[in-house]
């Protein structure tokens, strides 16, 4: 059975300062800033919620279904999808615009300047759900996107049935009040970290709780220290598994949503679930890049017994 992922596809190019930012910004000029980084050490990532999403999925052994669009450049990136086998039958190339990307500058004090270049992700609502549904597809979620297109994959889901996970991630600010709780209400279950929640019940006026009423679940991450499940009335704590190493943290949230997704569609409850998806971000943490981490079944079931005492399946 698959599993639909909306969401972005985006290149990130990360590259690494040898210095100090504010050794060659001078406050008092910055209303003239012109100024230039020779950037020595540089990588180039396949990136964007959806793939990251589906890419942590197929890791998994799940199949997901990658709802997106794309520029001119990607066949890359198409390709890299397809040696994984993960269906791109209803990923939309756009020639007239580029991919998304992430233009990221990192100092040696781990300060970042970034560009961000949004290309055929703002037209991703053109790339409609609607009578597009695969068969046999179980459940789906909805991560960052174009707002338009968050607002409109939502809406598909919800008419075509299908159990949805919103995840609504950096794309936050974008919503109002009104618009945020009328997806809510359309989805399933609700992904968000702590800051996010925080921001969510600004912006609705509703509490935690109130929210979990609505929903089939909430879930909240909380990086180091685990994550937590609103479900049924009750709180499931979900601990953080421990990682090798702690490289990169960039995606391990789409990693998490990713184990969630398994767990859904193998029917497991909240308890293990939640387990698998802590044990993935831990898996993606320990890698620089969102898609460059590997492992078995049987090596992940491994980690697994260490960190939680059990066996996930």
């Amino acid at each position: 059975m698959s599993t639909i992922v909306c969401g972005s596809l985006a290149f990130d190019t990360i590259m690494v300062f040898q210095d100090h930012f504010k050794a060659h910004i001078l406050p008092d000029q910055v209303h003239m800033l012109n100024v230039s980084f020779t950037v020595p050490e540089m990588r180039r990532d396949f990136g964007g919620c959806a793939g990251n999403i589906a890419y942590n999925l197929k890791l998994l052994g799940g199949e997901p279904v990658i709802v997106g669009t794309a520029g001119r450049d990607f066949t890359p990136y198409q390709e890299h999808l397809r040696a994984l086998r993960i269906d791109t039958s209803l990923l939309r190339i756009l020639p007239d615009h580029y991919t998304a990307q992430a233009f990221i500058t990192t100092d040696l004090d781990d300060n970042q300047i970034t560009a961000f270049h949004p290309g055929a992700m703002f037209l991703a609502q053109d790339n409609r759900l609607a009578g597009n549904i695969p068969e046999g597809a179980r459940w789906a979620i909805v991560a960052p996107d174009g707002l338009a297109a968050m607002i409109q994959h939502t809406e598909d889901l919800a008419a075509a049935g299908i159990p949805c996970i919103f995840d609504p991630g950096q794309g936050l600010p974008l919503f109002d009040g009104e618009t945020l709780l009328r997806l809510i209400d359309r989805a399933d279950y609700l992904t968000v970290n702590d800051y996010e929640c925080k921001l969510v019940e600004a912006r609705t006026g509703l509490s935690t709780a109130a929210l979990s009423q609505r929903l089939r679940a909430l879930v909240i991450t909380r990086g180091e220290h685990g994550s937590v499940i609103h479900t049924d009335g009750r709180e499931i704590l979900i601990p953080a598994a421990r990682p090798q190493a702690v490289t990169d943290p960039t995606g391990c949230g789409d990693a998490y949503r990713a184990g969630l997704l398994f767990g859904l569609d193998k029917g497991m409850d909240w308890e293990t679930s939640g387990r698998i998806a802590s044990l993935m971000g831990a898996y993606k943490i320990e890698t620089a890049g969102t898609q460059n981490h590997r492992f078995t079944w049987a090596e992940f079931s491994a980690r697994f017994r260490e960190n939680f005492g059990h066996s996930p399946d």
